[in-house]
């Protein structure tokens, strides 16, 4: 088509003769030509013999011409003249082939083959002759010759020829066949003189090992033993070269396990290991843990698994060297180390060197300071100098050098960043435990200088408790104030030391001087509770309710009435009973002071009467909820101290929840639900108040004198426009819709 398309198909319709794919490939076969072949040529007579090798020699010769460089003519000419019986033509075509080619060892390959075939020996020995003498780093002719000399028995022929080779240090194989064919004849002895000779040329460790596994299957463990010795000699004790002999160390322990010398393998494997470093060392550590589980004892078998751990240790630092639980890990390995040495009664020697290493693993972690200025990284870190100098305080009794670590700790810590008080505190108190009180107070009086913070100064301040100072005590809590005076639990604290002192009028001073800091408290309900319970505990019921007053007029809180509430209503310690010193007394024999629980009524009038005048003045429904709450403490608490008049008056008080639809917009409404207090309605529209009490007494009333048929008769059908027309009428006066106590809901 002239667009490009392809043409539209009239007709759709199947065919009428169907054919499948299989009749497809069939009809293509059977159509395929022919390919051609040559007729076949019989030769009748000599003649036509000599006829038809001159014409096959004219066009190899044409093909050479026109090619004279593919091998592959020169050998396809030099075959068809083998297969007439033209030896000599054949040797003439491969010389000639040769003179193009001499290095082409396929070509070398060809020609001695077809002299074997036409069995001239002495041909293709010569010919391997001249091809190794040309070709002598190719080590297919040499196996060729090899195996044609001891094919034909000619043991010395192979063997000089064995020997010509190994003039040119072949590679590990010609020397294994070597030796294998010596093992075939029975000469061992030349076989080991091979080794020897294997060894001087390439002394690498498998070659060492395989002469002394060749020994001792001879049943020669001496000269075994001399080989391996000869070995380690070689290697010598260069990290390096030691590292590069494993295997023959290893070689070395199992033949003495083989021969039943433990004692002999267990040497050679901690010779090893003593030199090599840990983490070069993982297969001959595995070898030694599996010697040690066959062959030891529990004590030379955990050192072996310690060895082994320490390698994984060793492995994991190296990865990554601020992985602080590994170092955690690896320093409480060391030291289980050494508490080992000494429980099985080792030499000095032996737990001096365990000290050692634990020392190592300590200093390598500690060098390992985190990047930046941030504490969150700092704080893994801190506690490997806090372990160490435990360490080195009760495991060695080295004193001097854990001073050293924990000055050497405060000096890597930026202290104008962030500091740790637990450092200065333990400095502190290993000083203490040293008996140098003084230094132990410069040291917590440097780290208040340089960095304060209210860990440090309470930890300071107990200590000096401890030591019962407590002028200083007292100093300590005034610096502490100046640097924060908001502090809660710090004007707590010295209130209560002072109380403990039994100086009442200073107690009272701070918490009142507490109370009257201008930039307020942290947490100024806890001093309040304080001071309150101080009181109490003193007996002083005026001074107890003073300050009760003095906190509803601040904050106003309903716990806080409630609180001033059962106050009134629980009974005290009389204020004049003093405790004697070393005198135990029952608590009913303390005298107490009573109650007063009309008071503690009037206390929860007020505090119900002063939520409702929050509530109003804020017009905040929220605290619906507090009133609530003071009403239920106050039922709770008539209920218990009451009469049931009381807790009916209370019980009137309650509020009831109704549902109010709230205008959200111009034409949308919210139903929600609030709670009703009857007084707040009753002052409101005292009226409907009036009206719903009636409602509801009529409804219980009506409960019990109408039958449940009558009760549960159905109202008469309403229109639609009627249900909305009340509905909004609801929402525009606040009606309400009350669900009563007792009867069942709307």
């Amino acid at each position: 088509m002239q667009d490009g398309r392809a043409p539209r198909v009239k007709n759709r319709a199947p065919a009428a003769v169907q054919i499948t794919a299989e009749q497809l490939l069939r009809e293509a076969q059977e159509r395929q030509e022919t390919q051609f072949k040559a007729p076949k040529q019989r030769v009748e007579d000599y003649e036509e013999l000599h006829e038809y090798r001159g014409r096959k020699r004219k066009e190899f010769e044409e093909r050479i011409r026109r090619t004279r460089g593919s091998l592959k003519e020169w050998t396809s000419y030099a075959s068809w003249e083998a297969s007439q019986g033209e030896f000599d033509r054949s040797r003439s075509v491969y010389e000639r082939a040769l003179d193009v080619d001499a290095r082409s060892v396929q070509l070398w390959l060809s020609y001695t083959e077809m002299e074997l075939k036409a069995r001239n020996v002495q041909h293709a020995r010569n010919l391997f002759d001249r091809a190794v003498t040309l070709l002598p780093r190719i080590d297919q002719l040499w196996y060729k010759y090899v195996y044609l000399e001891e094919l034909l028995q000619n043991v010395p022929g192979a063997r000089q020829v064995f020997e010509r080779w190994m003039k040119w240090e072949p590679d590990d194989k010609a020397w294994q066949a070597y030796i294998k064919m010596e093992e075939r004849y029975n000469e061992l002895d030349r076989a080991s003189a091979i080794y020897e000779r294997w060894v001087g040329v390439r002394p690498d460790p498998r070659v060492w090992v395989k002469w002394g596994k060749f020994e001792e299957d001879r049943q020669r463990p001496d000269k075994a033993r001399e080989i391996f010795n000869a070995a380690l000699e070689f290697f010598g004790d260069d990290e390096e070269q030691i590292e590069k002999g494993q295997a023959v160390f290893a070689a070395f322990a199992r033949m003495e396990t083989r021969l039943k010398e433990f004692e002999r393998a267990r040497i050679i494997y901690k010779f090893a290991l003593s030199r090599l470093p840990r983490t070069k060392s993982s297969t001959l550590y595995a070898a030694y843990t599996k010697f040690e589980k066959q062959h030891g004892t529990r004590s030379t078998l955990e050192s072996t698994v310690l060895g082994k751990r320490r390698i994984q240790y060793d492995e994991e630092v190296t990865h990554d060297p601020r992985n602080y639980d590994v170092w955690f890990d690896y320093a409480r390995l060391e030291e289980s180390a050494r508490r080992a040495a000494i429980e099985d009664g080792e030499d000095d020697v032996a737990v001096d060197a365990a000290t050692g290493r634990v020392r190592e693993v300590y200093e390598r972690a500690v060098a390992q300071v985190p990047p930046g200025q941030e504490k969150r990284h700092w704080r893994r870190y801190i506690f490997l100098w806090l372990d160490y100098a435990l360490f080195e305080e009760i495991e060695t009794k080295d004193y001097e050098r854990t001073r050293q670590i924990y000055q050497t700790a405060l000096k890597v810590v930026p202290h104008k960043s962030f500091t740790f008080a637990k450092l200065w505190l333990l400095f502190a108190r290993f000083e203490v435990r040293r008996l140098r009180l003084p230094e132990a107070r410069k040291v917590l009086g440097a780290g208040i200088g340089l960095c304060a913070k209210p860990k440090l100064f309470q930890g300071y301040i107990d200590l000096e408790v401890e030591l019962r100072e407590f002028d200083r005590v007292r100093t300590l809590y005034e610096k502490y104030l100046e640097y924060d005076a908001t502090n809660a639990p710090a004007w707590i604290k010295f209130a209560e030391l002072e109380t403990t002192l039994q100086d009442l009028p200073r107690t009272r001073a701070i918490y009142e001087l507490a109370l009257s800091q201008p930039q307020g408290l942290s947490m100024p309900e806890l001093l309040w509770k304080s001071y309150i319970d101080f009181e109490v505990d003193e007996g002083e019921r005026e001074r107890a309710r003073a300050l009760y007053e003095r906190l509803v007029e601040r904050s106003g809180h309903w716990k806080v009435w409630v609180s001033y509430a059962l106050f009134e209503a629980a009974p005290i310690r009389a204020a004049q009973v003093e405790e004697e010193e070393n005198v135990e007394e029952d608590e009913e024999n303390v005298p107490m002071e009573p109650g007063d629980p009309v008071r503690a009524r009037v206390i929860f009038e007020r505090g119900y009467k002063a939520l409702k005048e929050e509530t109003t003045r804020a017009n905040d429904r929220n605290l619906d909820e507090e009133r609530q709450d003071v009403l239920l403490a106050w039922k709770s608490f008539e209920e218990e101290n009451g009469t049931e008049e009381d807790v009916l008056k209370v019980q009137a008080l309650m509020p009831t929840p109704k549902k109010v639809r709230r205008q959200i917009d111009e034409y949308n409404q919210e139903e929600v639900w609030e709670m009703v207090f009857p007084d707040d309605l009753r002052e409101s529209n005292p009226s409907t108040f009036k009206f719903l009490q009636m409602a509801q007494a009529w409804k219980s009333k009506g409960s019990i004198l109408f039958p449940p048929a009558a009760a549960a008769a159905p109202e008469p059908a309403r229109g639609l426009n009627e249900d909305r027309d009340e509905d909004d009428a609801a929402s525009s006066t606040g009606d309400v819709e009350m669900e009563g106590g007792q009867g069942d809901g709307h």
